[in-house]
């Protein structure tokens, strides 16, 4: 689904994937590793390696039971401008039924309400739950706290 934005001076469109197919269809110009490549660029010292995104992404896209999502992409008709990585967890209640992976704005239009306007758009295609992890010196965390996101528990890993 294309869904047009006239934001300010701005003509953008935002994409919704919801498989490797919908990279495919004629609307749409970016491919998957453009899509993780600009995530990777703009989330900086927030993000993840490259490999670890294009994994995100492809599991949103994956048909298999428990797993999926969806990708948004902001984009104008030249450059991708935002996006947003989403992954069903398969669980609900206890785990929240999705979480948020990855959403990164273009660094040149930070500040204008882009960020905003694609976590309203990721909120309202979510049925259900959604969690996600930020760092505590990341000033996107404001962002979330103003759209409803709350700190339940730091999270604790173990790599193996």
């Amino acid at each position: 689904m294309e869904k047009v934005y006239n934001f300010d001076s701005f003509n953008l469109s935002l994409k919704e994937l919801n498989s490797q197919e919908d990279l495919y269809e004629d609307d749409f110009d970016f491919t998957k590793v453009e899509i993780a490549e600009f995530l990777e660029e703009h989330l900086g010292k927030y993000g993840d390696p490259l490999e670890d995104i294009i994994n995100s992404i492809d599991y949103a896209f994956s048909k298999e039971r428990g797993k999926g999502g969806f990708v948004l992409v902001l984009h104008d008709e030249e450059d991708i401008l935002g996006s947003v990585v989403v992954n069903d967890t398969g669980m609900e209640g206890y785990i929240p039924e999705h979480i948020l992976v990855y959403i990164a704005v273009d660094k040149k239009l930070r500040g204008q309400g882009f960020g905003s306007r694609l976590l309203k758009e990721t909120i309202d295609r979510c049925n259900g739950d959604i969690s996600l992890h930020v760092e505590y010196d990341n000033p996107a965390r404001k962002l979330y706290e103003r759209l409803g996101f709350k700190s339940k528990y730091a999270e604790m890993r173990l790599k193996s």
